[in-house]
């Protein structure tokens, strides 16, 4: 999903970098002014714990006014993670450029074809 994303980000004319959390701290990841983040829902449809969380949640003190696009997978639940993690954006001021995108365990062709879709739009935002 998250190479999707990128690649639509580019498609758009944007250049953009592509890093997993565990490659990039949140400070860093807030010195750009958009940014596409991409977390599968966990346990009891709560972002990934053990790396994503702790990231996210320092990276949120510092959203305000960016441009973000949220995305990822679940495997049960109705979306609640994805509601939720979208507020919490708003909340600290980040700027969401659509509804969160999600996807039903592993994308499929259309669910890639959003994913770039969600890409272009954080481009042109």
């Amino acid at each position: 999903m998250a190479n999707a994303v990128w690649e639509g980000l580019q498609a758009a004319g944007a250049e953009a970098e592509l890093f997993s959390v565990d490659k990039i701290t949140p400070d860093a990841a807030a010195s750009y002014a958009k940014l596409a983040l991409g977390c599968p829902s966990m346990g009891a449809e709560a972002l990934e714990e053990a790396e994503f969380e702790p990231f996210y949640t320092e990276l949120e003190k510092k959203l305000a006014g960016k441009a973000v696009a949220l995305f990822g997978s679940y495997g049960w639940g109705d979306g609640e993670w994805m509601r939720s993690w979208h507020a919490r954006c708003e909340d600290k001021g980040g700027r969401p450029v659509a509804e969160g995108l999600i996807v039903n365990e592993e994308p499929d062709a259309e669910a890639l074809s959003s994913c770039e879709e969600l890409g272009k739009k954080l481009a042109e935002a």
